[in-house]
């Protein structure tokens, strides 16, 4: 069986991508996309289904990006796909409160322990930037404060020493954003409990809020420390601070009720997303009752959009919160999750390469840092070997696995993907690995996963077959 060929000057991907370079900025609606991270084209997706995805030229692949966190039963499931197709029998958008919104809002507000009332947007950044100015309001102060490589969407006040993207791109913000904005950012390590308390030494009653990710996720995964998160929620008690949990990523992931559940800590303001909508655009912030209560019209807070509560979007997320009710997929997905790291540590330990790579997993999200371990922050992730990466993302896609185009960011594990993909997944690992390091040692017996010498053998995972 041949190898996922390569696509050349021909390709329908290429084309696609030259012309859309000549319309939109790079060529793509969000810069991770473009692949200028680990270099060459990206190709453009033209269909998803289960586990895997398909590009413009016909090749599939198993996904391990899935849209970057939305897909937790993978793409297209059936239920979603009957709920809206129901809902946009009924049409798109009105202008109007729907009863879709007031049952999605029923769901939220059931799972997620901290929140009592919830507002929906179109989006995680509109989501962190509006419990971000009702934390101000709320308590008079105008300082945040924010982990190193922490990312919450593009808005001015995070894009202060910010992961994800801003940090592939190796930059420490973004041009445009005021310089008197910025200086109200703070920013201290993730998983230190002391910097915090600094900061609020060093600015005494001006801090309204600490916000992070409970578990990081966009600095690659970064778990964090046993105790950690029970610190950040009484030192922000204490100094009259709201606390903010960037759940975007983790919300409905790492539990039912996300990393709140999963960690034992409830912060003041919650914002979510991705699974939220499904991979429709949606974006949600809750809290307090107290504190929600501040927004227009029932406050002076103001937040509005057009779009915010959209029909087909609350339809979908009605759909994924309904089917982690009925069918909880967690226990699986930390079986399968930890079947995935058991087998790449196997692989890493087979070619002598455990102080070069830290594999980072948390439940059904991971990264393996090309660092070496252990990976507890930005500063130590920031040790990551991004050209090596770049090389072994290359190798895993022409094995016909999709990983994240950078080095820091979080693979996805959903629902669809089989022991049988995992098991052919570690094993492009292991092939991949041995290009990124330009390693070769001889096969475990029986293992059947690591060549002895040159080019890596073995099934290709990409190919029209499989969707």
């Amino acid at each position: 069986m041949k190898r996922t060929p390569r696509r050349t000057t021909r390709s329908r991907s290429t084309a696609l991508f030259r012309r859309s370079r000549e319309l939109m900025p790079g060529g793509v609606s969000s810069p991770v996309r473009s692949f200028s991270a680990v270099g060459g084209e990206p190709f453009f997706a033209a269909a998803g289904k289960g586990p895997r995805i398909r590009d413009a030229d016909g090749r599939s692949y198993l996904d391990f990006v899935g849209s970057y966190g939305p897909h937790l039963f993978g793409h297209s499931p059936p239920f979603l796909r009957r709920a809206l197709a129901r809902a946009i029998r009924s049409g798109t958008s009105f202008g109007a409160p729907t009863e879709a919104e007031m049952r999605l809002a029923e769901r939220v507000t059931r799972m997620v322990p901290s929140v009592e009332m919830v507002r929906f947007v179109s989006s995680g950044t509109e989501a962190t930037m509006s419990a971000v100015r009702l934390a101000r309001a709320a308590t008079g102060r105008r300082r945040i404060v924010k982990v190193d490589g922490g990312y919450h969407g593009h808005g001015d006040s995070f894009l202060v020493s910010a992961g994800s993207g801003v940090a592939t791109l190796a930059i420490a913000g973004s041009p445009g954003v005021p310089e008197e904005t910025a200086v109200l950012t703070t920013v201290v390590p993730y998983n230190d409990a002391e910097a915090l308390e600094a900061a609020f030494e060093r600015f005494p009653g001006e801090i309204a809020a600490f916000i992070l990710e409970p578990l990081a996720a966009n600095m690659g995964v970064v778990p964090p420390r046993d105790g950690y998160l029970a610190a950040v929620r009484e030192i922000t008690q204490r100094r009259g601070a709201l606390l903010i949990f960037d759940e975007v990523i983790t919300g409905f992931r790492l539990a039912r009720g996300g990393a709140q559940e999963a960690y034992g800590v409830l912060p003041d303001l919650t914002t979510l997303g991705k699974i939220l909508g499904g991979g429709l655009p949606v974006g949600a912030y809750g809290g307090r009752r107290d504190l929600m209560e501040r927004m227009a019209p029932a406050g002076p807070v103001y937040q509005a959009g057009t779009l915010s509560g959209n029909p087909l979007s609350m339809a979908a997320g009605r759909a994924m919160l309904g089917q982690i009710e009925r069918e909880p997929p967690y226990d699986e997905l930390e079986r399968r999750g930890g079947l995935l790291e058991e087998l790449i540590g196997a692989q890493v330990r087979e070619l002598g390469l455990a102080d070069r790579v830290s594999y980072n997993r948390a439940a059904s999200i991971s990264t393996l840092f090309f660092a070496p371990p252990p990976v507890t922050d930005f500063a130590t992730a920031r040790r990551a070997e991004t050209r090596r990466y770049a090389a072994f993302f290359h190798a895993m896609l022409e094995r016909g696995v999709f990983l994240p185009p950078a080095q820091f960011e979080a693979w996805f594990l959903s629902a669809a993907h089989s022991d049988a993909d995992i098991r052919r997944t570690a094993r492009s690992v292991g092939e991949s690995l041995t290009i990124a390091f330009d390693v070769t040692v001889q096969p475990a017996v029986g293992a059947g996963l690591v060549p002895a010498r040159g080019r890596p053998q073995g099934p290709p995972l990409g190919n029209r077959a499989l969707l």
